[in-house]
């Protein structure tokens, strides 16, 4: 079973709807988990973005990339556009996807246009994933 682990600063939206995008996609084929370098809390326009769709991230919580270790993962999929991505230390295959952070858009000016972004990055980020099918199954 492959191990695939995303990475994004705060993890608390891209790399939350990675996680819980490629667990609905994925199921058991793959073991798959999120981090972050500056670990804060799941989004909660995450969370409602993501049942738009029918998948359910209310449990997720935000991790430390400094409690994973690296060794235990196949692929690590940084999400960082503009920011300084974190690095996971060791032998392992990386892809680098970048998202534009959704976060970054001032939901309390316009909750409409964060919620589009947050759309936007979860639509982005699932179009991705459907090139991992190959190594999942592979």
């Amino acid at each position: 079973m492959k191990k695939i682990l995303f990475l994004c600063v705060a993890n608390s939206a891209r790399s939350q709807m990675a996680e819980g995008l490629a667990r609905h996609r994925f199921g058991d084929r793959a073991e798959i988990a999120s981090a972050g370098s500056q670990p804060s809390r799941v989004n909660p326009l995450a969370i409602e973005v993501m049942q738009e769709i029918g998948i359910d991230i209310r449990g997720h919580h935000s991790k430390s990339v400094d409690t994973l270790d690296a060794a235990r993962f196949d692929l690590v999929i940084t999400l960082c556009a503009d920011e300084v991505c974190p690095v996971l230390p060791g032998n392992v295959q990386r892809l680098h996807w970048p998202i534009a952070d959704p976060a970054a858009v001032d939901a309390q000016a316009d909750r409409d246009a964060a919620l589009q972004a947050f759309r936007d990055a979860r639509d982005a980020i699932d179009a991705r994933l459907q090139t991992l099918q190959a190594f999942v199954d592979g």
